[in-house]
Formats: structure tokens, C-alpha cells, sequence
């Protein structure tokens, strides 16, 4: 039974590649919103302010053309930033 799950994780598809449009500062704001934290938890684990962290999130709905966060925490995970349950 062991090959079962071994099987799945072989036959996943790739991690689709994050737009070049998306700079450094808002891959690591996409990674921890993938987690799914406030503006204010996102500002707290990178050392800016809320107001920044809260445009970062904006950008990034707009960059990627994103509904809204839920739809951003979708994202993540295609693009392999968060893993599953991580």
C-alpha cells in the first residue's frame, strides 16, 4: 500500500511558474498569505508596516489577476510556494 501514496506525489503536476512581473518582497508577502494571516501577521513576520503589507497583497491581487485572498492562497500552492498542509 505504500506505493499508492508514493504514485500520487510522482504523477502531481509541476508547480506553475511565478510571473517575472512579481518582485522578491511580494513573492515572500505571496508565501506567507498562502498561509493564510492578516495584513498585520504578514507586516509582523517581514518587519514593514501594515499599510505596506496591505499594498503588497493588492499588487499581487492585481498582478496575478487574483478574486481575492482565497484565491491567492489557490496560487500559492500551484506556483509550489507553500506545500500542502505546510
Amino acid at each position: 500500500m505504500a506505493a499508492a501514496p508514493a504514485a500520487r506525489r510522482a504523477s502531481a503536476p509541476a508547480a506553475r511558474p511565478l510571473p517575472e512581473t512579481v518582485t522578491g518582497r511580494e513573492r515572500e508577502v505571496l508565501t506567507l498569505a498562502g498561509r493564510g494571516p492578516s495584513d498585520q501577521e504578514i507586516a509582523g513576520g517581514l518587519f514593514i508596516g501594515p499599510a505596506a503589507a496591505k499594498a503588497h497583497v493588492a499588487r499581487l491581487l492585481t498582478r496575478l489577476a487574483a478574486r481575492d485572498r482565497g484565491h491567492l492562497v489557490i496560487l500559492v500552492h500551484e506556483f509550489g510556494l507553500v506545500a500542502p498542509g505546510g
